[in-house]
């Protein structure tokens, strides 16, 4: 047990040697292989529909678990799937950019082929019982059955071919957002909110920038090898200026939801997140750097890597505010109901 690499790689993409890798425990390599720092993004889209739900007087927490660790476990598969994808067409060879911000451990000799493949099953069996679990329920939902199998595809089909075919981009917005959050609230409540929906807009605009900015650093690569993503599509600038307006729409949507009363104004919180988007805007109205700047930290989530680190950072100060606030709202709601009548 390494509890000091646990909390590392749920904070980056630790790199690792061969002989590191065998030493360490299997939670350790489990955490590394399916890049589980980014694995929070989902956990906040999981929390976010738990939320709704209380607010709604339908929370309870052994299905909200079983959501958040379906979810995760989801996201994980997902992951494995990617490398996995991605070696078995040949992408990673060479030093490609995958290799370079973090092991690929297939790429790397980390893992043989069987044994990845093996993490990649188990880990999407245990997402696959918390669906099965969340559909007897429900009784046997056929709304839930839908929503498992629109998971399943994105899950399956996002590297290939929705990334290839500039759709990469527009699964993250469906999936973070529609998907996990509607999705995740409907699994609770068995209710379809269209508020929900909606806001569930300003916090997957965020992890949408995320692969955004991963795919603008990769932009060069990307084209040579035919993966036409979105950025590559557009261009590094419209790229850049895409994301940037993806950055500003949330505190847009956030108004719309107090102005409207489905959110207390308690949300103006999310203006503390505004000191993370100046800090990231002007590097966003720039090309990227040729070399690394001398202030940008360098591997493990730093360098190559550009703007999908910038994104992160921006992304997880203002969900993290977000959510609070959200919290704070729901618990003026349940015990101050007139407060803001």
């Amino acid at each position: 047990m390494n509890i000091s690499m646990w909390r590392k790689a749920l904070n980056v993409i630790p790199e690792v040697s061969k002989e590191e890798w065998d030493e360490l425990d299997l939670v350790s390599r489990w955490l590394i292989a399916s890049r589980a720092a980014v694995l929070v993004m989902t956990f906040i889209s999981a929390a976010l529909a738990g939320l709704f739900a209380l607010r709604d007087g339908a929370f309870n927490f052994m299905p909200w678990l079983a959501l958040v660790l379906g979810l995760i476990f989801a996201h994980a598969t997902n992951n494995f799937f990617n490398d996995f994808t991605d070696y078995a067409l040949g992408v990673d060879k060479d030093n490609y950019f995958r290799n370079l911000y973090g092991p690929q451990p297939v790429e790397r000799g980390l893992m043989t082929k069987s044994q990845h493949l093996l993490y990649t099953a188990v880990t999407g069996l245990i997402a696959l019982a918390a669906g099965l679990y969340l559909i007897i329920l429900r009784g046997n939902d056929s709304m839930m059955w839908i929503l498992l199998g629109l998971g399943a595809f994105f899950v399956l089909f996002y590297t290939w071919p929705l990334k290839y075919i500039a759709l990469g981009e527009v699964a993250v917005l469906i999936v973070w957002g529609p998907l996990m959050i509607g999705g995740g609230y409907y699994a609770l409540t068995g209710n379809w909110d269209w508020n929900v929906t909606i806001a569930s807009l300003p916090y997957v605009l965020g992890v949408t920038t995320v692969i955004f900015g991963k795919h603008i650093d990769k932009i060069a690569i990307d084209k040579e090898k035919n993966i036409h993503t979105l950025p590559v599509l557009l261009g590094e600038k419209n790229a850049r200026a895409a994301v940037l307006a993806m950055m500003i729409l949330p505190y847009i949507f956030t108004a719309y939801l107090i102005a409207v009363k489905f959110f207390t104004p308690i949300l103006g919180l999310v203006l503390l997140a505004l000191p993370s988007l100046r800090s990231v805007y002007p590097a966003f109205r720039q090309p990227k750097p040729a070399e690394r700047p001398a202030d940008f930290p360098d591997g493990e989530g730093g360098w190559p890597l550009y703007f999908a680190p910038l994104a992160f950072q921006n992304n997880r100060a203002f969900g993290m505010w977000f959510m609070l606030a959200v919290l704070l709202d729901v618990a003026l709601r349940i015990f101050l109901p007139n407060f803001w009548a």
